[in-house]
């Protein structure tokens, strides 16, 4: 008879833990509900936007100063706030133009967790790599951390953006905190990401050993992320995800190529699920498509569902990703996805053109004409609500929504993720009592 698996006390750190805020909040949601389904104890320690949790987790506010909360983002706090040193540091990193949280959050989760080195079983952090974390295991917890992607991509990409010297000095200070995060990823006993591309960046980028990290790909709850009955696809309406107006989204690529598909088809028109931010509207001006792109913010998830049961494609156009949830999202929803080949979306979405239509990033013909293939899909008169007419034609779109799902749930789900989080944990477990002995 074999023993049963054991039930982990499983502490889980994020220096940002809201799901709106990108990735990492909706990683921290869906692996902490299904390591509970597993059986396992888990405690999120997060910082502000506080998160998402189902049932059964528990949660351990960690307080800042919040210096870039809605709706005054580099607020100037008062000085009866800065209670500690950590506060101290985080404003007055901000004011040099620094990004101080990843750093004052480990800072502020290694007090609270320093008292109790039996409480828990493993440390798990989500993507903060701040000296905090690194002192959690120089000190000899078991600590594992995820790393979605180098954060050195992230600064590399803003930088080849910046226009006047002044930028790229402000783009430099901004990522300041880059090098702690390499040097403590490199003194983890683990270092888990999402895709082989991401391992590769990580091991070149950030010098981690190549023994130290593992693939976990993370997914989405096909239960949630479904198709629904009786919807039907909208003519020429295609939604992107931009959780971030940043350069390597590549949103502006994706209005451009919008421009140009509306020259063939007029009735093109963007959903964009995310704010409108100052780089993206000024491009919907600059390629004059006011009118034909819309902004979406705060979107649930039922709302985002609906969005990609009635789309008629869904872009993907980002310049690396590594991963994308977005794309897994939509396809698990069989949506007609397009997506560019940066980073980790050609392991996706796969390279066959069975799931998803690849395109090369930053290349707006590529994407336009791409899109223009899938939204040709759709080539019947609009009826009177706006919905396509079904015509033989449909078969480009109906075949890559069918096989999307299906790759989905072959490959990339909660539940697959969380067993593999936890073989992990057990390794790391294992081999800091194999050290002792």
């Amino acid at each position: 008879m074999s023993a049963a698996p054991r039930l982990l006390r499983v502490a889980l750190l994020a220096y940002r833990g809201n799901p709106r805020v990108g990735g990492q909040g909706i990683y921290l949601r869906y692996l902490s509900r299904e390591l509970v389904h597993l059986g396992h104890q888990v405690t999120v320690f997060s910082g502000p936007p506080w998160p998402d949790l189902d049932e059964g987790t528990r949660l351990v506010k960690v307080a800042s100063l919040d210096l870039y909360r809605q709706p005054d983002p580099f607020r100037v706090p008062k000085l009866r706030e800065l209670r500690s040193w950590a506060d101290v540091v985080e404003a007055l990193t901000m004011f040099a133009g620094g990004f101080p949280e990843p750093r004052t959050f480990s800072w502020r989760a290694r007090k609270l967790l320093g008292p109790f080195p039996g409480l828990f079983d493993v440390v798990h952090d989500n993507g903060s790599f701040g000296r905090g974390v690194g002192s959690l295991a120089s000190a000899g917890w078991p600590v594992v951390g995820t790393c979605h992607h180098p954060i050195t991509v992230d600064r590399l990409v803003d930088l080849a953006a910046a226009e006047a010297r002044w930028k790229e000095l402000a783009v430099r200070r901004w990522y300041g905190f880059v090098r702690m995060q390499n040097s403590v990823a490199r003194r983890l006993p683990r270092v888990l990401t999402v895709s082989w591309s991401s391992r590769r960046d990580i091991i070149e980028q950030m010098g981690v050993d190549p023994e130290r990290v593992a693939v976990v790909p993370i997914g989405t709850d096909p239960d949630i992320f479904r198709p629904l009955p009786g919807r039907r696809r909208k003519r020429g309406l295609i939604v992107t995800t931009a959780s971030a107006d940043v350069p390597m989204k590549g949103l502006v690529y994706l209005l451009e190529a919008l421009a140009k598909l509306r020259t063939e088809q007029p009735e093109a028109h963007l959903v964009v699920v995310g704010e409108a931010r100052p780089a993206s509207s000024a491009a919907v001006s600059r390629f004059g498509l006011e009118g034909a792109v819309s902004f979406r913010p705060g979107v649930s998830d039922a709302q985002l569902v609906e969005l990609y049961c009635t789309a008629s494609a869904v872009a993907v156009p980002s310049l690396y990703e590594g991963f994308s949830l977005p794309a897994v999202e939509a396809m698990a929803c069989a949506a007609p996805v397009v997506a560019s080949s940066g980073g980790a979306l050609p392991e996706v979405v796969g390279t066959d053109g069975e799931a998803a239509l690849l395109v090369p990033p930053a290349d707006a013909d590529a994407l336009a004409h791409a899109l223009g293939k899938v939204l040709a899909s759709y080539p019947g008169s609009a009826d009177s609500s706006g919905y396509a007419s079904a015509t033989s034609g449909e078969a480009l779109g109906e075949r890559l929504g069918r096989a999307g799902r299906q790759r989905v749930l072959e490959r990339f789900t909660w539940a697959r993720c969380a067993a593999g989080v936890v073989e992990h944990y057990l390794a790391v477990m294992a081999e800091r009592r194999s050290r002792r002995c």
